[in-house]
């Protein structure tokens, strides 16, 4: 029997589920399943990570720990060996701590995770796992167990190639998105998600595991892409025909997700408990902020001369800063990042300035980075600015940038050498904002409440707790008790138990399922396209 059924929404944010449940003109009520699961349960803003990204977010609502333990904070890891830096993609492997899957399996539950990001190569389960973000002619030997893809095979028109990220198909939209494009862009995802959620339907009515967990991913990438038609405080009141078919084709993808989510909770039974969250929310972004540009026009960075050889031409273009490494002291690796690294010399004559020097350099980039203002208004660009010690804690502290930015609008900040710094944006394009969404419904779970804000390494203990399963002692979330009747707590209250079975990664014996360059390649190339890498 399902105790527990989390379903995972990808950047889902209340501006968009709460336009959408509500009865609207000539529309009506797009997703009329999650208006009443949201009206007869819990819910609540979910608090991100300090950048509130893909990579950190899930792996803390996989842990129950922030970025500083579990040390993922982007897409991909940079290595700075002083004449040059070094960038490699994340994978299972670097994730530190203990996942979710992995504390409900040594405790005797039995779990299913579908689609979660930084799950390959895949560790030991209790279960079934198949992974999200890996390229389709990988999938079979990166799920667990063995025998699981043959079983997928099974499902009526089930295809690898629609349920893992198509990236030839994808990147057809790298150098210009026509109207078609976008369209076909809403379709696929709409495809994607149902072969999402064959999988999910397969597993939860034949193996009925303990833990239930689908992530579906599909309302980031439309959001990303189609904001400006999900928004309803952007979208225009006298659109065009065009305009209108648009909009049309994102409902429909968000009713054919309603009539999954209401199917999963259906199998999942009435005494099953179910949870809903994202990463992050989403807003709009404005204009273009070019931190690296203004760190050059400070004095903190130079970039590298590039000449007409094909070596020079393939490193401009890359996805990646591309700087004089011997002369640059302050830069910022990714613009998926958000963050500014600082170069302390690692010996005397490296590149980088003086450990001794490195508070009050520090300091000083601060103080101009408050500065960085608008022109017309006198506005600051960047909103907050965090040391790493402010907002990260544990092994992995020295792994965080140095600084965590916070753009006015929330955008992602462009790496690219061009001027000026901060220029408007054609038109307003979707970004990620600090709060998502975080619900939950089912016997045991109060009715019509509004709870308080939470932290995504809050929804690991919360589901932990839902398992009927000890609280382990080093978490960082906390149970969101508020979401359960006092009935519940009183029957089953919340027991602290030992930490973590381990702080490390047990070794995964797949090598045979890495990922290539090329695939690498490729998987860098999607993210360009969403917007994270340039």
């Amino acid at each position: 029997m399902t105790r527990t059924l989390f379903i995972g929404l990808d950047g889902a944010t209340f501006t968009v589920l709460d336009n959408i449940t509500s009865d609207l003109p000539e529309i009506g009520v797009t997703m009329p399943f999650l208006k009443q699961f949201m009206e007869t349960g819990v819910r609540a803003k979910l608090r991100s990570t300090p950048n509130p990204l893909t990579p950190p977010a899930w792996v803390s609502i996989m842990t129950g720990r922030t970025p500083g333990s579990h040390g993922v904070y982007d897409f991909v890891r940079y290595e700075d060996k002083g004449q040059d830096v070094y960038f490699t993609l994340y994978d299972s492997r670097d994730i530190r701590t203990e996942t979710i899957w992995s504390m409900a399996s040594r405790q005797n539950r039995t779990a299913v995770a579908l689609n979660f990001p930084f799950t390959a190569p895949p560790r030991p389960i209790s279960g079934s796992l198949v992974p999200g973000f890996v390229p389709w002619k990988h999938l079979r030997r990166n799920t667990t167990p063995p025998e699981l893809y043959d079983r997928l095979k099974e499902i009526p028109d089930f295809d690898p190639k629609e349920l893992a990220w198509d990236f030839e198909k994808e990147n057809q939209t790298l150098t210009y998105m026509s109207t078609d494009d976008l369209e076909n862009w809403v379709k696929y995802h709409i495809i994607r998600e149902e072969q999402w959620f064959r999988v999910a339907e397969k597993l939860l009515t034949e193996d009925s595991p303990d833990l239930m967990a689908v992530l579906f991913d599909g309302t980031d990438k439309l959001q990303h892409q189609v904001w400006e038609f999900l928004d309803p405080g952007i979208y225009p009141t006298h659109n065009t025909p065009w305009q209108q078919q648009m909009r049309k084709s994102c409902l429909e993808y968000f009713r054919r997700l309603d009539g999954y989510i209401q199917r999963l909770v259906e199998i999942a039974g009435p005494d099953a408990q179910v949870f809903m969250a994202s990463d992050h929310g989403f807003t709009a972004t404005t204009e273009v902020v070019r931190i690296n540009a203004f760190l050059h026009e400070k004095g903190y960075l130079t970039w590298r001369k590039v000449d007409n050889s094909e070596a020079e031409k393939r490193r401009e273009a890359s996805n990646f800063a591309n700087l004089d490494w011997e002369e640059t002291l302050a830069y910022c690796p990714t613009p998926s990042s958000n963050g500014i690294a600082i170069r302390v010399a690692k010996k005397p004559g490296e590149p980088g300035i003086k450990p001794e020097e490195y508070e009050s350099f520090r300091e000083k980039l601060i103080q101009d980075l408050e500065n960085f203002k608008d022109e017309n208004t006198g506005e600051r660009i960047i909103q907050a600015i965090y040391k790493r010690e402010d907002v990260y804690s544990g092994d992995a502290l020295l792994e965080a940038p140095d600084l965590t930015l916070v753009l006015r609008d929330y955008g992602f900040v462009s790496i690219n050498n061009v001027l000026p710094p901060v220029e408007p944006r054609k038109s307003p394009q979707g970004t990620h904002h600090p709060d998502g969404i975080f619900l939950a419904g089912g016997k045991g779970i109060k009715s019509g409440f509004e709870a308080e804000r939470h932290n995504v390494a809050d929804v690991p203990a919360t589901l932990l707790y839902s398992l009927g399963l000890e609280i382990p002692s080093n978490l960082e979330g906390l149970v969101a008790k508020s979401f359960f009747t006092d009935e519940c707590l009183e029957s089953k209250p919340v027991v602290t138990g030992a930490t973590t079975a381990s702080d490390r990664a047990p070794e995964v014996d797949n090598q045979s399922g890495n990922i290539t360059e090329d695939e690498k390649d490729k998987i860098l190339a999607q993210l360009q396209m969403l917007g994270y890498l340039e």
